[in-house]
Order: structure tokens, then sequence, then C-alpha cells
């Protein structure tokens, strides 16, 4: 188990993590001391407890709406991949039309001839 020291408004923490999350860990501390940060500049030095969970919550929005960006780009790809099968399916259906009629004509032309 690995150990990474990271620094959350201006306070050092010892984190443990999985071998080889390392950079992982140490990239997500980084943004949650932006965005720390950010609430210091608005709002003052309200306590390490507050700002954690005010900087946790607005994470968790940011994580909330992507949530719904995806969910919402998934469905649109689900819609263009049905449109796409459906104009298949009727391409296909209007080939299969031709076809038998022909083979109607074909068919009344053998019985003429």
């Amino acid at each position: 188990m690995a150990q990474v020291e990271i620094k959350i408004n201006g306070r050092d923490y010892r984190i443990a993590c999985e071998d080889g999350q390392e950079t992982h860990l140490s990239n997500l501390a980084t943004y949650l001391d932006e965005k720390v940060n950010e609430l210091v500049e608005e709002v003052g030095q309200i306590g390490d407890t507050s700002l954690m969970v005010m900087a946790g919550l607005l994470i968790t929005d940011e994580l909330s709406d992507s949530r719904e960006e995806l969910k919402e780009a998934r469905d649109d790809a689900a819609r263009e991949s049905q449109s796409a099968v459906d104009d298949t399916e009727e391409r296909v259906a209007t080939q299969i039309d031709a076809v038998s009629e022909r083979v109607e004509r074909l068919s009344a032309m053998l019985a003429d001839g």
C-alpha cells in the first residue's frame, strides 16, 4: 500500500492508496485543494470541516451535472442508432418489395409465354 503526501488548504495529509494510484490521488487532491481555495476566496477561512463539506458538495454537483450530460448523450446516441436501424429496415423492405414485384412480373411472363 502506497502513501501520498497531499496538501489541502495549507494542511498536510498522508493518505494511503493502492500501488500505482499515487499520481491519480495527487491529481484529485490538487483539484479538491483548488475548490477549497476558491471557497476561501469567496467566504473566508470558515473552518476545515465546513470548507471540506462545501467543496465536496460543489464537486458532487459537478459530478451530477456530468452524469446528466452523459445520460443525455447516451440517450441521443441510442435514438440516432435506432433511427439508423429504422432507416435501414425501411430501405431493405423497399428493396424486397421491388424484388418481389420483379419476381411476380417474371412469373406472369413465364405463365403467358
